[in-house]
Order: structure tokens, then C-alpha cells, then sequence
């Protein structure tokens, strides 16, 4: 059968037609990707997508969304749209659906991809282990957090969870003063606030205030590419404090969920793979006191499939009504 698999972030709404083999086995079409602040909602996203289809779409629907699933209303994190699941079958003609926090469909797409759709980042060597927990997690526009269970029978079951809003913890004088300059603006300041694509500016702004620099205002955009390409020194810093914290951040996720493996997910981390193996990052995430030496038998993967959230909620889809959980 066929079916619209749909993934939405803060910034991006990704949609492609998946076709779901007897056995469970998904084949993703090309993605087409809209920006949600170019949509009214998710359903001018939806007729958008079909008119660019030829006018109709498939009548089953799995869709990845960026913030708690709730029966009723949704709400997203990071964007203004919002999804009222009893009416999807009424506005969008889809019988069958499927709707899974978006690092949910990730940790379905990690659970599915094959050991050459993974780059090693830190850890042992070798694939990630056959059972237990893999802790799945990626800075984008906010921090996504996940994680699935592999049963001895080859299957494997997948819990989202909001993780990426707990509270940041700074191990150091650098982040004490990061985490004062965001202080300022938020009462609270959770990891999403240090460890996500638009966190960037303040960490930079933050470098910049201590060594007394007044810096011209910049992008996040602007200070990742300037940040990698070695053409700012600051903004190269900002880079490689934020690949300390996010290593951090993977190894407290790890324990609090009693992984056995982590997996790093998203856009933003492939990207700046090469630097994330370059930095402290492998350092921090052991970094765990009495827990340094079992956080060192952790394999640290980044997962290189173009389109996790799409083949994610396909995945979840599969699950759901197809009754498959291969591993």
C-alpha cells in the first residue's frame, strides 16, 4: 500500500509518498520540503503538497510532529500550527493514521537503518548492540530526544519523550556564564536552550561578552557557516562549545535512560559531523565521574539516512496497522 508520510519541525514541513511492502519493508519517494511559516496551517501545507502531487494523495496518513502527541489538540514546540487528530479522516479524506512525536520517528528510522547509515562518533567500535536501550537525540531547532528498546525476538519498541527540556547543567566557568546570559531571559533554562541550532547566537554573544568584544550581530546560520569554515575564530569557539555541551547532554540522556548505545539524529549533526569528532565531544559524554568507565563501552553513532522523520513515521505506521517491528 501506499501512504503520505509527512515530518514537521520548527522550520521545515517534509512530505513523501512511502510505499509499505508485505513484510513491512518501506520505500520513501522523493521528499518534498515546505516551510511552515509560508503556511497558514498544516492543512494549506497538506492541499500545497497535493496540488505539486497532480491533485489527489493516497488516503493513509503517518505523520512525525515536533511536540507531545495529545488525542485532541496538538500543538507544535516551535512553530504556530496546530493538528486536531479527530479531524484528519474529515479534512484530509485519510482513514488510516498515524502520529508520532518527530524524535519518536527518528528512533524508528535508528532502530530500522543498516550499519552503513551510521557514522561512529565516539565509543567502542562496531555496531550498536542487538538488545537493550539506544538513547536517540538531535539539536535542530529545538533538541529532540527518543528512545527504543530492542527485544531478544528482533523486535523493538520506541518511547518519545521531551528530554531536550530538561534542565541545562554548566561543568564549567564558560557555561556558568552562558547559562547567567540566558538567565536573564528565561527563568528556567532547559538543554534546548544551550544545545540546539538557534542556541548558537547566544553562546556566541556569550564568548564575545566575556572577552570584551563588542562582535557584529550575527545569524545562527551565519555563525555555524563561519563557525566551520574557519573564517571566525569566535564563531569557530561558539562551534566547539556547543559540540562539549551537546556531549554533555548525550551522556546525561545515556543514563537517565540506561542506554546501551547512543544515537545522534538530525540535519544539524551531520553537518557538523566531522567537527563533533574533532572536539570534546566523546571527552564530556564520559565525563560522568564514578560512571567515566561504563560511559566509555557506549557506542556514540550519528545516523546518515537523508530523511529519518519520514521513514520513522512510516515505520510507526507499519507498526501500528501492520503489525511489523523488525529491528
Amino acid at each position: 500500500m501506499e501512504i503520505v508520510a509527512v515530518d514537521i519541525g520548527g522550520t521545515h514541513a517534509r512530505f513523501a509518498i512511502a510505499k509499505l511492502g508485505a513484510d513491512g519493508s518501506i520505500a520513501l519517494g522523493e521528499p518534498t520540503t515546505l516551510h511552515t511559516e509560508d503556511h497558514a496551517s498544516f492543512q494549506t501545507a497538506w492541499e500545497d503538497y497535493r496540488d505539486r502531487m497532480g491533485g489527489s494523495l493516497p488516503d493513509a496518513l503517518a505523520m512525525a510532529v515536533a511536540g507531545p502527541i495529545k488525542p485532541d489538540l496538538i500543538r507544535f514546540t516551535n512553530n504556530p500550527w496546530i493538528i486536531r487528530p479527530p479531524l484528519i479522516q474529515s479534512k484530509l479524506g485519510c482513514g488510516k493514521h498515524t502520529i508520532i512525536n518527530d524524535f519518536g520517528a527518528v528512533a524508528h528510522a535508528a532502530a530500522r537503518a543498516p550499519a552503513d547509515e551510521f557514522i561512529h562518533l565516539a565509543g567502542p567500535e562496531g555496531e550498536l548492540p542487538e538488545t537493550g536501550t539506544i538513547s536517540v537525540l538531535g539539536p535542530g531547532t529545538g533538541l529532540g530526544v527518543a528512545h527504543f528498546y530492542r527485544s531478544p525476538d528482533g523486535t523493538y519498541r520506541v518511547q518519545a519523550t521531551e528530554g531536550g527540556h530538561g534542565d541545562f547543567a554548566p561543568v564549567d566557568a564558560i557555561e556558568d556564564a552562558i547559562l547567567a546570559r540566558l538567565r536573564k531571559r528565561h527563568t528556567r533554562v532547559s538543554d534546548e536552550r544551550v544545545v540546539s541550532g538557534p542556541a548558537i547566537v547566544d553562546i556566541y554573544e556569550a564568548l564575545a561578552a566575556m572577552e570584551g568584544r563588542a562582535v557584529k550581530e550575527l545569524s545562527d546560520v551565519e555563525i555555524w557557516t563561519s563557525g566551520t569554515d574557519g573564517s571566525n575564530s569566535l564563531a569557530a569557539a561558539a562551534v566547539d562549545r556547543f559540540c562539549l555541551a551537546l556531549g554533555s547532554v548525550a551522556g546525561d540522556i545515556a543514563l537517565i535512560q540506561g542506554a546501551s548505545g547512543v544515537v545522534i539524529a538530525g540535519g544539524l549533526g551531520y553537518r557538523i559531523r566531522e567537527t563533533i569528532i574533532a572536539s570534546g565531544f566523546a571527552s564530556r559524554f564520559t565525563a560522568k565521574g564514578r560512571f567515566a568507565g561504563m560511559m566509555g563501552n557506549l557506542p556514540v553513532k550519528l545516523i546518515t539516512h537523508p530523511q529519518p522523520g519520514l521513514l520513522g513515521a512510516a515505520a510507526a505506521f507499519v507498526q501500528e496497522h501492520l503489525g511489523e517491528t523488525p529491528a
